[in-house]
């Protein structure tokens, strides 16, 4: 999923590549119906659609042309849905470190040979920019295996659209891009959808302990 997801960014518009991304939960969320019998609410749905309609609001894609980048990152969707489905069966046996730990010494064995087959030294700049991108990748993997221990597959779907929102945050502060009407809209209806269910889902977990 990831060596497509880096297939479809060098051939596609990044916002093409995000909204079709933005899939991802759809799969996640009918994959933990079908495989883990996790209990479809009719709030969990209604988040996962509205965080999504937020999502287009923000990106407005246009139609998506049929390139192989776009069929790329429509292929890595339901990998990673997939992926998703396999960390949260295994977090029943398993610690949040150590599946962390077994998928990153499986990614690196899978993929050094292609690597090497196009490999460049990268300097020290670029050395520093990929341990950085390592530790808050692994940083965000951890806390993502820790919540899915936490919590059903399909309670946390609406809070990956939320990555939007961090996203034109971090571009405003860090690179001044200012964001338009259309991205605070989107970003308020995904506020509002994540903030909805976070709270029924704190209500249901209060009024079952009681």
């Amino acid at each position: 999923a990831v060596m497509l997801w880096f297939f479809a960014m060098a051939r596609i518009p990044i916002a093409q590549v995000t909204a079709i991304g933005f899939t991802t939960p759809i799969f996640t969320t009918i994959g933990a119906a079908l495989y883990l019998g996790e209990y479809l609410h009719a709030r969990r749905i209604a988040a996962v659609v509205v965080s999504f309609l937020g999502t287009l609001i923000i990106l407005r894609p246009g139609a998506l042309s049929i390139e192989l980048g776009a069929l790329a990152q429509l292929a890595a969707a339901p990998l990673f849905a997939c992926s998703f489905l396999i960390a949260k069966k295994l977090t029943e046996t398993e610690s949040s470190a150590t599946i962390v730990a077994y998928m990153s010494v499986f990614v690196t064995l899978a993929l050094l040979p292609p690597a090497l087959l196009v490999w460049r030294t990268p300097t020290i700049t670029e050395l520093g920019w990929l341990f950085v991108t390592a530790v808050l990748a692994t940083a965000g993997h951890y806390t993502f295996t820790r919540a899915m221990q936490a919590v059903e597959l399909t309670v946390l779907q609406p809070f990956s659209f939320l990555q939007l929102v961090w996203a034109t945050l971090l571009g405003y502060y860090a690179f001044s891009e200012v964001p338009d009407v259309w991205t605070l809209a989107g970003g308020a209806v995904i506020i509002a959808s994540v903030t909805y269910i976070a709270h029924r889902e704190a209500r249901a977990t209060s009024e079952r302990s009681s």
